[in-house]
C-alpha cells in the first residue's frame, strides 16, 4: 500500500454518507479544492477536536473554495450522534472498510480494534493530491488554517505563473 504523493490522482473511493446516498471521492468534490479526512472514530478526543475545528472554519473554508469530507469505520448510529453533538455539516462517511481504504490510500490501520489512523489529504480541483498527512497514532493531522493557507498560496502561484 503505497503512500499517496503530491501530484498523484486520488483513487476512486465511494463512501456511505449520513443522510443517505454515497459520495465518490474525488469526483464528487471536483472543481474545487478539497480536504479529505480519515479519522479514528467518534471516541477519539483528537479527532473530535479536528472535526470541530473544520466545522468552526466552515465559512473561511467555503470562502477559500475548499470543500471538506470526513470518513471513519464508525457505524451510522455513532456517526449520526457525533454529527449532532458536534454540529458537523460537511459530508461524513461511515462504515469504512479500513483495510480496503488503506489499500487504496496508504492510510495506517490500527490492528485491534480495527480503525483508520488519522490521515488527511488536500486535493486540487482535478482530484490530484496537493499534500498528504499520514499519522500512525493519535496526533499529527491537518488543521483548517494550514489548509486555507496552502490553497491560497497555490492559487496565488498559479495566477502568477499564468500572468
Amino acid at each position: 500500500m503505497p503512500l499517496l504523493q503530491p501530484g498523484d490522482l486520488f483513487p476512486q473511493l465511494t463512501i456511505n454518507v449520513l443522510g443517505g446516498g454515497t459520495l465518490t471521492v474525488p469526483d464528487s468534490l471536483a472543481g474545487e479544492f478539497a480536504t479529505v479526512l480519515f479519522y479514528r472514530g467518534a471516541w477519539c478526543p483528537y479527532c473530535n477536536a479536528q472535526l470541530s475545528a473544520f466545522q468552526r472554519a466552515d465559512r473561511a473554508l467555503a470562502g477559500a473554495g475548499i470543500r471538506v469530507a470526513a470518513l471513519s469505520v464508525d457505524d451510522e448510529a455513532t456517526k449520526t450522534e457525533l454529527a449532532a453533538r458536534r454540529g458537523l455539516a460537511f459530508p461524513l462517511g461511515y462504515g469504512a472498510d479500513a483495510h480496503a481504504v488503506a489499500a487504496l490510500t496508504g492510510a495506517f490501520v490500527n490492528p485491534d480494534p480495527v480503525y483508520l489512523q488519522s490521515t488527511g489529504f488536500v486535493l486540487d480541483p482535478a482530484g490530484h493530491v496537493v499534500v498528504s498527512v499520514y499519522s500512525s497514532g493519535a496526533i499529527g493531522r491537518l488543521s483548517p488554517e494550514d489548509v486555507i493557507g496552502l490553497v491560497r498560496y497555490r492559487r496565488e502561484h498559479s495566477s502568477a505563473a499564468t500572468a
